[in-house]
């Protein structure tokens, strides 16, 4: 057996990955992917979290401003009933 490198466009990975694992002849060997198919999928979905907050985009509450907004969630929650 031997072993090849391949780069696959972010938005093909899970289809390319699919192919793989319908065929006999090949196998995953990273081991990110056989314990996740979707490791990388997530890391470029934490790597945007990480960018959005970088630039501003996405707000960041202190720990004090949430732990405001969970007990005005409980509170609500409990008032609901």
């Amino acid at each position: 057996m031997q072993t090849i490198s391949v780069q696959v466009q972010d938005s093909y990975l899970s289809s390319f990955i699919d192919y793989v694992k319908r065929e006999p002849n090949l196998e995953i060997g990273d081991p990110n992917l056989k314990i996740d198919p979707y490791f990388y999928e997530r890391k470029q979905d934490i790597q945007q979290i990480i960018d959005d907050i970088d630039n501003g985009s996405m707000q960041m509450l202190s720990e004090e401003e949430s732990q405001k907004e969970i007990d005005l969630l409980f509170e609500t929650l409990e008032n609901a009933d």
